[in-house]
């Protein structure tokens, strides 16, 4: 690759301020548009899952954006069903230019459906200098690059009480054998271990591709994402089995296991961190800050802590992350707007914008850590970045949607009955594969 001419192509592309990239001379610098007006008149039209905090805060990226270039935005709020909302949109004529995507098999699909413009050379720059190539390839298509992942998730953070630590003597793990050690010492004290919010299928497929990524490594993680490899791997009857210990012991889990299969995942959150405790812990992503500062009013890094997820086996420590990309939809009335939005969004100054106010991880290693506005997210945020190539995207996002992303079914619902009866994990690893080979269509 021609770095030099590559970087060239970005400086230019990103030149939203209007400054020209030629010699310098007079005529050149007074001819380029000036900063708030190089796309004054145009209206970019975006849309999005977010609402509440995260629209707001989006928002304001979109309006840092706009002070640069003069650009009007407006924004569309798809709900969950992103595919549903924006095909509609594309067979009424009325698709945005951009839409930030949640789920990589969402960008998959709607690559092969031929809605998606290949991005820029200036964003395929600015991907590579910013981006790790993991995130690049979860972004690529069949060879095409369609999706810059502007928002991302932490999904191996264990949250804990530390006065529930202290009362039991222990301190946070760095091996899974360490924390099941130490969930049977705080069983003891008198204090469920963990909770977890099992009514929410995913919670449990978060748990099985954490333990899954330590234990089989990254590349059969990587097949089985994909289906090259089938659940009744011996590799995944292993990591079930690891899981299935856990779910066994009714005693380390807040309410046993009928009780997990009642809670939500924000219940979980308040299981521990609530008024009235009911265990020490709770598996899931960085976004647990979120429900333990605003619904439960408590102090991250005073009331709650986290720590990674523990390597398990001897494996590495997993990474597992989650993301929001944003993708440029060929129908859209201003293409070249939405590309330009594209490049902006690419920057560490966009990503800048969101990680002050809150409730933001980005995969832009260019961001400096300082740029987040708690040590909390700073924690958090190096270890994303600091995994580099070894962060793998959520096993059940990139699924197709009836076996990864389905309440009652697939592999929501087979997890949530390996839960109640944890006995027989070849058998699970069977359902788990009859279920993907239907879904996969193999």
């Amino acid at each position: 690759m021609k770095r030099t001419v590559v970087t060239t192509v970005l400086i230019c592309g990103l030149a939203l301020s209007g400054t020209g990239c030629g010699g310098g001379g007079g005529d050149s610098a007074s001819s380029a548009p000036k900063e708030g007006q190089a796309l004054k008149g145009q209206t970019i039209t975006v849309a999005a899952v977010w609402t509440g905090e995260e629209q707001a805060s989006f928002k304001k990226v979109l309006d840092g954006f706009t002070r640069k270039t003069g650009a009007e935005i407006q924004f569309v709020s798809t709900g969950d069903n992103v595919s549903t909302v924006i095909g509609s949109k594309i067979q009424g004529g009325d698709a945005p230019d951009v839409v930030m995507v949640p789920q990589v098999g969402v960008v998959q699909q709607f690559a092969k459906s031929g809605w998606l413009a290949p991005l820029s050379a200036n964003v395929k720059a600015a991907a590579t200098k910013n981006y790790a190539q993991v995130w690049q390839d979860y972004g690529t298509v069949e060879g095409t690059f369609y999706a810059l992942y502007f928002k991302a998730s932490d999904k191996s953070t264990v949250w804990y009480s530390p006065t529930a630590f202290a009362n039991a003597g222990v301190t946070p793990p760095t091996t899974y054998e360490q924390m099941m050690a130490d969930a049977k010492t705080i069983a003891d004290s008198g204090l469920s271990a963990f909770a977890i919010g099992g009514q929410d299928g995913w919670t449990l497929t978060d748990w099985f591709e954490n333990i899954y990524l330590s234990q089989a490594g990254a590349a059969n993680y990587d097949k089985l994402a994909q289906h090259k490899i089938p659940w009744t791997d011996p590799t995944v009857v292993k990591s079930l089995t690891t899981l299935g210990e856990l779910f066994k012991q009714k005693t380390l889990i807040a309410g046993g296991a009928e009780g997990a299969l009642r809670t939500d995942f924000p219940t979980s959150v308040t299981q521990v961190f609530g008024d009235e405790p009911k265990a020490a812990m709770t598996y899931e992503g960085d976004f647990v800050s979120g429900n333990i500062t605003n619904d439960l009013h408590k102090k991250v890094g005073t009331d709650a802590k986290f720590f990674a997820f523990p390597s398990v086996g001897g494996g590495d420590a997993p990474v597992v992350g989650g993301g929001d990309a944003a993708v440029a939809l060929k129908e859209g009335k201003n293409p070249s707007g939405g590309m330009r939005l594209l490049e902006y969004l690419a920057t560490p100054e966009a990503a800048g914008i969101w990680a002050k106010s809150g409730g933001f991880l980005s995969p832009n290693k260019s961001l400096p850590l300082s740029s987040y506005s708690n040590d909390t997210l700073r924690q958090t945020a190096k270890s994303l970045i600091g995994a580099g190539d070894n962060v793998r995207f959520d096993m059940s996002d990139q699924a197709p949607a009836a076996f990864g992303g389905t309440a009652g079914t697939g592999e929501w619902k087979l997890l949530q009955d390996f839960l109640a009866d944890p006995s027989d994990p070849k058998a699970t690893a069977k359902k788990l594969e009859t279920a993907a080979a239907k879904a996969y269509k193999d």
